[in-house]
């Protein structure tokens, strides 16, 4: 069987070289970039086996496809889980999600021996998903912030709200914790996921699952209790309560 594998990480290619080797194939070219990949099948036999980063340094590794016609079966690998839908497993032999694990490695080798027949790869379709979920790459996942002489992480899923409180931003946990952190609201309002976070005035931005219960205020406005939040009221101002309302409807 010939394989060759696309990933603009060294160390990673060549550990998955190794891998392979223990597992019978061996992979004498790796290649490391959109255009030396292109450059390469291009100009030769293209292999039974491909092992194809997603995100390679100069690009993403679809345009690849925009240059040469792939025959070879391809298996993808990512670190990123929510590219391995199931559109790779409908158009693709199988997906590794890094860093590779050896069972997982054997399944899709056994997966390729199996299927004398491959079937040609969707890649545009693949490609349309990956842009939808490549759209979310741009909204955190996680914050740091510095307690003493340490930094902590905390995952998007532990934070309830952010807010503004004399010229700092803060950022309040379901565990009743506020932690100072280096962004105005202004900035934090492009790095957050839309569907899960409001900003209802000037000084709050809101979690949807922390919101506990909303009441009418005077004014046209809207009060919130949100959980663990009591730093000041969290009223929605009148300008933000129509979009405010079509945000919970999801």
């Amino acid at each position: 069987m010939q394989a060759i594998i696309i990933e603009d990480e060294k160390p990673a290619a060549r550990r998955l070289q190794r891998m392979l080797a223990k597992n019978g194939i061996v992979v004498d070219i790796l290649l490391h970039s959109v255009s030396q990949a292109t450059e390469w099948l291009l100009n030769h036999e293209q292999p039974d086996l491909i092992f194809l980063d997603i995100q390679l340094s100069d690009g993403l590794s679809f345009e690849i496809f925009e240059e040469v016609k792939i025959d070879s079966a391809i298996i993808f690998t990512t670190a990123y889980d929510e590219y391995a839908l199931k559109a790779f497993k409908l158009n693709s032999i199988d997906y590794l999600l890094k860093p590779i694990d050896s069972d997982e490695l054997k399944h899709a080798i056994n997966q390729f021996d199996k299927q004398n027949n491959v079937s040609k790869i969707d890649i545009h379709q693949i490609q349309k998903l990956f842009n939808q979920k490549n759209s979310d790459l741009k909204y955190k996942h996680r914050f740091t912030t510095k307690v003493g002489s340490h930094i902590k992480i905390i995952p998007i899923q532990e934070i309830i709200c952010f807010y503004s409180l004399d010229k700092a931003s803060y950022i309040k946990t379901t565990d009743n914790r506020d932690y100072i952190i280096e962004m105005s609201l202004e900035e934090l309002e492009k790095k957050l996921r839309p569907s899960l976070f409001f900003r209802i005035n000037r000084k709050l931005i809101v979690k949807i699952d922390a919101i506990e219960d909303i009441i009418s205020y005077s004014n046209s406005r809207l009060k919130l209790k949100i959980l663990n939040f009591a730093v000041f009221e969290a009223i929605v101002s009148r300008e933000k309560v129509k979009d405010f309302k079509f945000w919970l409807e999801g």
